[in-house]
């Protein structure tokens, strides 16, 4: 059975084993056109024409079979498709499925059916079998003609099952906003959906649809809406007297300067040269007013504009602003049409599929490119123009930021813009703007106050009447030019106040009623992004008086219709209703938002993570905080967002350092401090001194509990970060402790990787039987296990760390065996985290064996995929390793930047080791300094496993370089390094008296 779909999704697919034949886009269009010509013969011909309309006939009409042959090939002898020589068809038969086709049979099933009961069921049938718009992101006319059709019948279902009666209130509710969302600026949806959620006595539910309506027909259209749905507003209200119009919004006055600035920026970028206008300004100036005005110029062309908002509170989730991007409906659609990998990266970030908790951050560190990638993809996805708005990005996260800096770099021809708005005088943003001004990506525009005569205008334009000379002077004194103040100031209906920045709005808070200027208070203790029911959840007031008075502020414009919930028109009025809050008032407010959140979001506490413990912490509920921190940083873990996930956990750790010394507060506190240690290890690397500290807190508080779990825990990751800090002894005596705590009942994981660490740092002491032994243990007991404590496979990293100890040992053979098998495991795993590993230490065997044909070919994967998955320790290996391969001054220069950098990133561990490596290509003063440092260097580290090539090599330049050999034998042989052995009796042998 051959499965085709074609709406929302592309692909074809074996209907029984799931199995996926093709999805090729021009192979799925092919079979598309001819499913919706389903039962007419098209010919060859014209389709040729059709899908290659630049080609000379001839050579469409090649294309054409060529694609056919593929097609055939992938299909079999699939009667539903019919080939002639002459044309193509495609035919409904028994052993296909074609969404599109299912579509159309319950269509029709349901508008020929007498009963209420089987229109429902067909129409409900039908619905469910369109998922998406036909081939989304493709633009052909043939396509557009379909899909345009299609969707007109899906909307005609959704009004059939409006107005069927059935007992199935929610499924009407379903309909009534899926055909919002196809027909987002036909009114009627609106009035449906709001008469439905009246006769389910929703009456704050109907009251927001309304707003939305109202929203998007000004944003959209320019226009209030028509007569018939104000009315089904007042009917819902039940307000007596005269219909009570909202305040007007302003055009845009006196910024066609700044337009046609911004409009530059747009072309440049819609002919494939993919930038960032940045709009930056202080407070009230426009900058939003500017570029959503823009925006809207942008959409009426065409493009995909999707508008994504920062907020100066805590609470909102790392790459919010992105999140709300992939949630507009045009990215949706065109992001249906990606391949099922990349849309599992962006189900990542989406609430609707939340990822599972699990693994290393570490580990998975590499995955936060891959992540990016399909974010930027879904993006980026369609055929259209993109206009990303990034607003207020003075809040922006460091999550949000890198991933607009790497969509610029993955996508650098792609059609696509991102405005960003920015206050001035505000810390962060700062970073990242200089680097793609530096890179040359940033148009910079700055916004600044009206002047007396721009002043007016706009005073005008809002007031609707000239205004006297004293009354422009007054204006523009009291408000300095900034349109924010003059907007609010004359929307009081009263002489502006003195107070230029804080007495207008406040004016202007004081003009709703005593209700609304109480829930007012608490929308700004919400802080952002809140829905009527949180505020009738958490408020004193009833249901209906909560109603009424959000319609008020709605009305006035201090609120705003945001996504199906509500904001604050702007910044300042929110910071402005908060200042009235008495700070007693705001602690109970804070507390009540708390629970209300809780409530609400009972069957999804990650997605307001967050927002929860910022309300509880400022709630006087320290304990619920802490308890809400730890989780919104295993939220922000998931999507890679370690520096956000290292704030909310230093947030809680702080709140949990206030409590009074107990047993209860140590266990809390080592909570908090094993969560932090692998954002930090992500986010600052295993050199940190941060991370240092932080397990040593760690470790004396598990031991202090007697937490034995817990302190081998600490010890396998503090073990990691005094390794690779060069710190070899102090690293080995942690190892031995973490193995003296191993007991029957240990995890494998544990057990295994205890043994991992005492034969590393038993290597790297000169003790390679012992670590051999150790390594062969950690992987026997770790193969299998699905979580690895100290970030790395031990049955991927054993073998190819063990393969240095055989070498040492002798036994060549088995170094190489070793190294291999790690690899061979690490491609079998498909995990490029423990792939870099093996190849970097596979590079390493390779050198030590002076194999440069296999060593040069092993740096460059290894490079490959630092580069690709950012994994900035090995690739200092590569570089160092990669030099010495190539040799001469350029192999010279890669080996100096590579230790450079190795020391830069507080990386001392196998120091010795690569200082000889710069040592051999260098000129020989040089390198004999550069001997001396490694000795130095492995005497103050005990890094002691390469000392005796080291002293071999400095013998070589030395007068007389027996005495010098001599020591390095003796040290090679009491290491048990046979290998290091031979090349001194060599060397000792060549420098004998003849």
């Amino acid at each position: 059975m051959l499965r085709v779909s074609l709406l929302g999704e592309q692909v074809i697919a074996d209907d029984a084993t799931g199995a996926v034949l093709t999805r090729s886009p021009r192979s799925v269009a092919l079979v598309a056109y001819l499913v919706v010509h389903a039962g007419l013969a098209q010919p060859r011909r014209l389709i040729a024409g059709l899908f290659w309309p630049d080609s000379t006939d001839a050579q469409a009409l090649t294309n054409l079979r060529r694609e056919l042959h593929q097609l055939r090939h992938v299909l079999g002898e699939q009667p539903s498709l019919a080939v002639t020589g002459r044309d193509l068809c495609w035919r409904d038969t028994p052993s296909s499925r074609v969404d599109v086709r299912e579509f159309d049979a319950a269509r029709r099933a349901a508008l020929a059916t007498g009963d209420a009961r089987g229109v429902l069921t067909h129409a409900h049938a039908a619905l469910a079998a369109y998922r998406g718009e036909l081939l989304p992101g493709l633009a052909d006319d043939w396509v557009l003609a379909a899909r345009a059709e299609l969707d007109r019948q899906c909307v005609e279902l959704c009004d059939l099952i409006c107005r069927t009666p059935s007992g199935d209130s929610a499924a009407a509710l379903a309909a009534a906003r899926r055909r919002i969302r196809l027909r987002p600026l036909e009114e009627t949806g609106y009035r449906t959906l709001m008469r439905l959620q009246a006769d389910a006595g929703d009456r704050a539910g109907a009251m927001s649809t309304y707003h939305r309506c109202a929203s998007v027909l000004e944003r959209e259209l320019g226009v209030v809406p028509a007569e018939p749905t104000r009315a089904a507003l007042q009917r819902l209200l039940a307000r007596p007297g005269p219909e009570v119009g909202r305040a007007a919004a302003p055009g845009l006055v006196g910024r066609a300067a700044e337009l046609a600035r911004l409009g530059e920026a747009w072309r440049a970028a819609a002919a494939g040269h993919a930038g960032v206008v940045l709009v930056r300004g202080d407070a009230g100036v426009g900058k939003t007013r500017l570029v959503t005005e823009f925006a809207g110029l942008a959409r009426a062309e065409g493009a995909v504009v999707a508008t994504g908002r920062c907020f100066g509170s805590a609470g909102q989730l790392p790459l919010a602003p992105v999140a709300e991007w992939l949630r507009t409906p045009a990215v949706q659609r065109a992001a249906a049409a990606l391949d099922p990998v990349w849309r599992a990266e962006v189900d990542r970030l989406l609430p609707a599929a939340r990822p599972v908790a699990g693994g290393h951050p570490m580990v998975d560190a590499w995955q936060r490119l891959r992540f990016f990638e399909g974010l930027a993809r879904a993006l980026t996805a369609g055929e259209r123009p993109v206009l990303l708005v990034l607003d207020n990005a003075q809040w922006c996260d460091e999550e949000t930021s890198a991933f607009v800096t790497f969509c610029l770099g993955l996508a650098p021809d792609a059609p696509l813009l991102v405005a960003v708005t920015l206050r001035e005088g505000e810390a962060g943003a700062g970073a990242w703007i200089t680097q793609l001004r530096e890179d040359g990506k940033l148009t910079e525009l700055p916004l600044r106050p009206f002047d007396a005569d721009g002043t007016a205008q706009l005073g005008e334009a809002v007031a609707g009447r000239p205004l006297s000379e004293p009354d422009r002077t007054l204006l523009h004194a009291a408000t300095g030019g900034f349109p924010l103040y003059v907007v609010e100031a004359l929307r009081t209906s009263a002489s502006p106040p003195a107070g230029r920045l804080t007495g207008v709005l406040r004016a202007r808070l004081e003009q709703p009623g005593p209700a609304a200027r109480e829930v007012a208070g608490l929308a700004a203790a919400a802080g952002r992004d809140f829905t009527l029911e949180l505020l009738a959840e958490a408020s004193d007031l009833d249901a209906d008086t909560v109603v009424d008075a959000v319609d008020e502020l709605w009305r006035r414009r201090i609120l705003r219709e945001v996504g199906g919930g509500y904001d604050f028109t702007h910044d300042l009025l929110r910071d402005a209703a908060y200042q009235q809050v008495s700070p007693p008032r705001r602690w109970l407010l804070h507390r009540r938002l708390a629970q209300g959140i809780e409530l609400l979001h009972a069957g999804d506490p990650d997605a307001v993570a967050a927002q929860l413990a910022e309300q509880y912490a400022r709630g006087g509920r320290p304990d619920r905080a802490v308890e809400h921190y730890r989780r919104a940083a295993a939220v922000a873990t998931r999507t890679f967002a370690h520096a956000e996930a290292i704030r909310l956990l230093k947030e809680a750790l702080a709140l949990v350092r206030t409590r009074p010394p107990s047993g209860n507060r140590d266990r809390a506190e080592l909570a908090v401090l094993e969560a932090l240690a692998g954002p930090l290890n992500a986010h600052q690397g295993y050199a940190s001194p941060e991370l240092h500290r932080t397990l040593e807190q760690s470790l004396a508080l598990a031991e202090s509990l007697d937490s034995q779990d817990s302190a081998l825990t600490a010890l396998l990751e503090l073990w990691s970060s005094q390794f690779v800090r060069g710190r070899t002894a102090q690293a080995h005596e942690s190892a031995e402790r973490a193995l003296s705590l191993l007991a029957p009942g240990t995890s494998p994981a544990l057990s295994g990787s205890a043994h991992f660490i005492v034969a590393g740092s038993s290597v790297s002491l000169g003790r390679p039987a012992e670590g051999l032994r150790h390594f062969e243990l950690g992987a026997e007991r770790t193969r299998g296990a699905s979580t690895w404590p100290i970030g790395t496979r031990p049955d991927i990293h054993g073998p190819a760390w063990a393969a240095h100890a055989h070498w040492l040992l002798g036994h060549d053979d088995a170094a190489v065996a070793s190294s291999a098998e790690a690899v061979e495991r690490a491609r079998a795993a498909g995990h490029p985290y423990s792939l870099t590993i093996a190849l970097a230490y596979a590079g390493i065997t390779h050198q030590l064996r002076r194999d440069r044909a296999a060593l040069s070919a092993t740096v460059a994967e290894l490079r490959g995929l630092c580069d690709r998955y950012g994994f900035a320790y090995y690739r200092e290996w590569a570089l160092v390793l990669g030099g010495w391969a190539r040799g001469g001054a350029a192999g010279l220069a890669a080996t100096q930047a590579g230790v450079a950098h190795l020391k830069a990133e507080g990386a001392f561990a196998r120091m010795p080791y690569w200082l000889t490596l710069v040592a051999e290509l260098s000129a020989p003063g040089a390198a004999r300094a550069t001997l001396d440092a490694a000795l130095a260097a492995g005497e103050a580290r005990d890094d002691r496993w390469w000392l005796p090539e080291v002293l071999r090599l400095r013998a070589a330049h030395d007068a007389d370089p027996g005495p010098r050999l001599l020591a390095a034998a003796e040290l090679a042989r009491a290491q048990g390094s046979v290998a290091l052995l031979r090349r001194c009796e060599a060397d000792l042998a060549v420098s004998e008296p003849s």
